[in-house]
């Protein structure tokens, strides 16, 4: 339990490879893979290995900004959404910067359009960095 930061509910992060910074996301527990909403989502190649190209919104404020994004596919995961239907999600690895730290995470790409917050932040990207407290939000930062 040493050295582990406390989150709330909700806290900011910057997603460096898709020049997405203080991204409001929500701390889930409850979600094993963390998630990150994108549209447009298309498959190709580089060198016999699959890779996808995606829109994705970097500034929260102005959703009319839309960049494309093309990342290597690390896998496909099957996820019950918290509609509970069962949709086969893209893996990705990302880097993930909190509170001044940095570490990849395992991103899963899905159609958030319909949620609060366009990414969560699962129990396994937290792991042996945070303890969550759900009371609050914004810990790490003090925007409480």
């Amino acid at each position: 339990m040493k050295n582990k930061k406390v989150v709330g509910a909700v806290e900011l992060c910057d997603l460096p490879a898709f020049t997405i910074t203080d991204l409001n996301v929500r701390v889930d527990t409850g979600a094993a893979t963390s998630s990150l909403h994108v549209d447009n989502i298309e498959e190709f190649d580089v060198d016999d290995e699959l890779w996808i190209r995606f829109d994705i919104h970097p500034d929260i404020h102005n959703v009319d900004r839309v960049v494309r994004r093309e990342v290597k596919v690390e896998g496909k995961k099957r996820v019950k959404s918290s509609t509970a239907t069962r949709e086969k999600r893209y893996v990705i690895v990302t880097p993930i910067i909190m509170d001044s730290v940095q570490w990849d995470i395992q991103l899963t790409l899905t159609d958030r359009s319909e949620m609060t917050y366009l990414m969560l932040l699962g129990r396994e990207a937290m792991s042996g960095h945070f303890l969550v407290d759900p009371e609050h939000e914004f810990l790490l930062t003090g925007k409480d």
